[in-house]
């Protein structure tokens, strides 16, 4: 009797399931989670950019979360950046950096990157860029008379250039310098033709004094010894001719190089910057295309992005508002995950 007891108390037991964890929200871009994977991806793409200038964050325009594990991600990102005034070769930190405004003719920097966070930790695999610089339109609906972006190989770029490092190894008593590249020209027309460069030097083996009796046996320091700097020139080509122009040397800083292959350093241009371009394309050091998601394996195209979840979101908003219902305090739908907030402009 008692047996059978049990056995009804037995089945009269509600029957409880494994109910699956509803999946994590997705990240929004202006999540702090976010921030401290693009921080990271910043960081790691001017560390390993060889030439022109680092880049700031502008804005986050997507992320995607790919869970691998237990404390492993894979992560990718769409990030939106703007050149700076601090060359690559620069001690400034970054975050010291001016981000050039738009009547300075912006460049814009276009990345995807890849990276894992395992255990708490970011790290980034891969990383593809492009940069690019805003449409002269844009800069002269905002101001008719700023000077634009040159060709970085302008015949009247290249005489500013030389003619601004030969005053100063003329008057200087320090060390010989050297063109390493130029970074960035300007050249204004009206109301007075002005050139503006910009070029990134280094200290040789030789005084300027040196110089002037074998410059050909002038080299380039060492790594272990190597002072790189940087220098600012405006030429008046007319009505009258004037030369102004500052060098700054960086001091020698460890474990900081500077790549020149194949480069010409007479002119201290790159093969592809000689075509004719305004800007060092940041596609020169980021072109991996694992770091797009478009281009990884190991995202599955099922998975909604970001932006598709927020427009079902949006709809699903909406479509409830469409329901009669007491009137009552009803707050405003969430914001879009996905781009997140412009840090400075947007070209």
């Amino acid at each position: 009797m008692k047996a059978l007891v049990a056995l009804i108390l037995l089945v009269q037991l509600p029957i409880h399931r494994a109910v699956p964890a509803a999946p994590p929200a997705p990240l929004g871009c202006d999540d702090p989670e976010s921030e401290a994977a693009a921080e990271v991806a910043v960081s790691y793409i001017n560390g390993h950019s060889h030439h022109g200038y680092k880049f700031a964050l502008n804005r986050i325009e997507n992320i995607r979360v790919l869970p691998q594990g237990l404390n492993n991600d894979i992560i990718f990102l769409e990030l939106d950046l703007l050149e700076t005034t601090c060359h690559i070769l620069s001690p400034t930190p970054l975050a010291n950096c001016t981000v050039r405004s738009i009547v300075q003719h912006a460049v814009e920097g276009d990345c995807d990157v890849k990276l894992q966070k395992l255990d708490g930790k970011l790290s980034v695999l891969a990383s593809k860029c492009h940069s690019h610089a805003d449409s002269s339109e844009d800069v002269l609906q905002l101001c008719p008379s700023c000077p634009l972006l040159a060709s970085l190989n302008n015949t009247e770029v290249l005489a500013a250039v030389t003619a601004a490092l030969n005053d100063h190894n003329s008057k200087t008593a320090d060390a010989y310098l050297r063109l390493l590249e130029i970074g960035r020209a300007n050249i204004q027309h009206h109301p007075v033709h002005t050139v503006y460069v910009e070029f990134a030097v280094a200290a040789t083996n030789c005084s300027a004094e040196e110089a002037k009796d074998n410059v050909e046996a002038c080299q380039l320091l060492p790594d272990d010894k190597s002072n790189f700097g940087f220098c600012k020139a405006t030429m008046v080509m007319s009505p009258s001719q004037d030369l102004r122009a500052d060098c700054q040397l960086y001091g020698h800083q460890p474990g900081v190089t500077y790549s020149q292959p194949g480069q010409d350093t007479s002119a201290g241009l790159l093969p592809s910057v000689v075509q004719g371009f305004t800007n060092h394309n940041l596609r020169l050091s980021h072109n991996n295309p694992v770091a797009s998601e478009s281009s990884s394996s190991e995202f599955p195209t099922s998975m909604l992005s970001a932006k598709a979840v927020a427009k079902r979101a949006v709809a699903e908003v909406a479509q409830h508002d469409k329901v009669p219902r007491p009137v009552s305090f009803v707050l405003p739908p969430p914001p879009p995950p996905c781009p997140g907030k412009i840090r400075h402009f947007k070209i």
